[in-house]
């Protein structure tokens, strides 16, 4: 009934955080703006303890603010990845150092494998300094920065680093031409993952 909504409803608002709560007992819906990071089980046990009960949520991957918020939080993850992959593999194509290689040579791994510590390097230190701009001191901003999904940088920096290797040919190094293929590479490959962890959880990789 409307009471029962309206008791929903405030219970949803005295959550930190949480900015509007609109609970409908026709539709069984509750549509809930927030301001700040809040977990799922935190919005389910607001229901419980308030008396009603959870049905089975079916996922929905037809939310279009979701894939926006979902590709923004991509698109700074390439950029993070991409400085470091890109530079290492730019070096290696000046420098020659790669050059000659026997494939998968120890050796040949190393170099193989630098490219992605590198990327992963470069796009937490990209995260921290965009956190310290947002008045995060630099312990917590490094902290968040760490806790960003590992999995979706890995997916990133694997898939542009495969699509690299088939317009080189299995060399180590950069070709200028691959580079706009191994960014749509990038940023296609984990932007689902990116999706359904943002919708089923409420968490972004950046």
């Amino acid at each position: 009934c409307n009471g029962c909504s309206s008791k929903l409803t405030d219970n949803f608002l005295k959550e930190s955080g949480i900015s509007n709560a609109e609970v409908s007992h026709v539709s069984r819906i509750a549509k809930i703006e927030h301001s700040e990071e809040i977990k799922i089980s935190n919005l389910e046990e607001i229901v419980t303890l308030s008396g009603f009960s959870i049905g089975e949520r079916g996922f929905d991957w037809n939310d279009k603010k979701t894939w926006l918020i979902s590709a923004n939080n991509t698109k700074w993850c390439l950029i993070g990845c991409s400085i470091g992959e890109f530079g290492t593999l730019a070096y290696y194509t000046y420098s020659g150092v790669t050059l000659g290689l026997e494939k998968w040579s120890a050796i040949w791994l190393f170099y193989l494998l630098l490219p992605l510590i590198n990327g992963l390097i470069t796009s937490i230190m990209l995260e921290t300094i965009i956190l310290m701009r947002d008045q995060m001191d630099f312990k917590n901003a490094l902290s968040t920065a760490l806790g960003m999904s590992f999995i979706s940088m890995l997916m990133m920096e694997i898939a542009m680093l495969i699509t690299d290797l088939l317009f080189t040919k299995g060399e180590v190094g950069l070709m200028p031409i691959a580079i706009p293929f191994m960014l749509i590479v990038g940023f296609l490959t984990p932007w689902p993952y990116n999706y359904w962890r943002l919708k089923k959880y409420g968490k972004s990789c950046h």
